[in-house]
């Protein structure tokens, strides 16, 4: 009898269980989204996993408000639902933020200053589109890019990327016997790239792009003879293939989570009928201990054919991967780079947050012609601490005003201030 009483109440006990999970399951009757004023509805939809008709839990339901959250205009995105029998009704409140914002970047170390104007619109007419254009001007050259994505065409799973670009530049070569020449180096492209999204957080791009490389010796005539040619002119093609994965979430202007992509080049050199390829690998990683700090990781390693020549296409530059070296002070076909930082925060309002930073800027390269080892040799390996401080304006997408001052740990004569919009990386 015992006996029979406890299976009677294991019974019972899953039962119970079983209709909680299905109680906990709805038809999804109808979606609404309050807020919207820029932002048109096809792009929301598209955001969200689960579409009318489809079965949800409460956990599917949390998941869109926060991929509705991690979209750049949108912001304080909460939700309420309306269950009766086994359909729900779901509307989603949302507050807009802007997304256009200037571009203003400047950065430098004696003798060595470059800075950049425009502006940037991650929902560019409220259809999801990006736009970005800018003016460089980098040691009195004259640098610039048109860039225009639609990244879904309509309902498709297809979109496509277009970019006018030109970068005009001081740079030095270096050859053998440890001879640097300097050269005003340009770089003309225009490129066209697909877009497949594969689903909602991996997509693989694909394309290619046309461009022109220049280089003219500075000091050429001089009574001292210089390595390397005096002009050279280089016509080039590329195709690509690119591969990511984002699983980073969005809190204001905190993020969590990691996100990293494949870059695959290939590159058709029509002055000398050579061929060059290249693969770069990059993460990043985001972790929010708590509500005011945020610990920013980003890892990248790339190699290429080690041609040996003083045109290597992986730079040493502080506007991209070490702040305070100073602007593409070196070249390599090889590189490993690990950017650390810690952000703290020490004031936030309803439109306004500070934050100070600290950080390490690591990165080694292998010299061109050299070999994969010289990324382990202690004088390929540059290292840079510092600190900085962000203004950010809450209303605006990526509205960060930083500055960076960074110092070489094993040379602490070399040093230089990065200053810019948006966090470093």
């Amino acid at each position: 009898m015992e006996l029979k009483k406890c299976l009677i109440l294991i019974l019972l006990f899953v039962s119970v269980i079983a209709e909680a999970q299905y109680i906990g399951e709805y038809k999804l009757s109808e979606v609404t989204i309050e807020g919207l004023t820029r932002t048109k509805r096809s792009v929301t939809d598209r955001l969200l996993q689960k579409e009318v008709g489809d079965i949800v839990t409460m956990e599917d339901i949390a998941y869109d408000a926060q991929q509705l959250q991690n979209y750049p205009a949108l912001d304080e995105v909460e939700f309420k639902v309306d269950t009766i029998g086994e359909e729900v009704k779901v509307t989603y409140t949302v507050s807009e933020i802007r997304t256009l914002l200037p571009i203003l970047n400047f950065g430098g170390i004696e003798g060595n200053v470059w800075y950049q104007v425009g502006f940037t619109d991650n929902n560019w007419l409220g259809k999801g589109h990006t736009i970005n254009t800018y003016y460089q001007n980098s040691d009195s050259r004259h640098s610039g890019e048109i860039f225009y994505s639609i990244p879904q065409i309509g309902k498709s799973r297809w979109g496509i990327t277009g970019t006018l670009s030109r970068w005009a530049s001081v740079e030095p070569l270096f050859f053998p016997g440890n001879v640097s020449v300097s050269y005003n180096y340009d770089f003309n492209n225009v490129g066209l790239t697909g877009i497949y999204q594969l689903q909602h957080n991996k997509k693989i791009e694909f394309g290619g792009s046309y461009f022109v490389e220049q280089y003219e010796k500075l000091g050429s005539g001089s009574q001292v003879e210089l390595p390397g040619p005096d002009q050279l002119t280089q016509p080039k093609i590329l195709a690509r293939i690119n591969y990511s994965e984002d699983y980073i979430r969005y809190f204001a202007f905190q993020q969590d989570g990691f996100a990293w992509t494949a870059f695959l080049n290939y590159v058709r050199n029509f002055s000398d009928n050579t061929n060059f390829s290249s693969l770069i690998l990059q993460a990043k990683y985001f972790h929010m201990p708590n509500k005011l700090l945020n610990i920013a990781v980003r890892a990248r390693f790339a190699i290429s054919d080690n041609v040996n020549s003083p045109f290597a296409p992986f730079v040493v530059d502080s506007h991209v991967n070490l702040r305070g070296v100073g602007n593409r002070i070196d070249r390599g076909t090889a590189q490993f780079i690990l950017n650390v930082e810690a952000r703290r925060t020490i004031s936030e309002r309803k439109k306004w947050a500070t934050q100070v930073v600290v950080f390490t800027d690591a990165g080694t390269w292998r010299d061109p012609g050299g070999s994969i080892s010289d990324l382990l040799e202690t004088s390929q390996f540059r290292q840079f601490v510092g600190g900085g401080f962000r203004v950010i304006y809450k209303k605006i997408f990526g509205a960060i005003f930083r500055v960076d001052y960074g110092i070489d740990i094993y040379n602490t004569s070399e040093k230089g201030i990065v200053i810019g919009f948006g966090q470093y990386f």
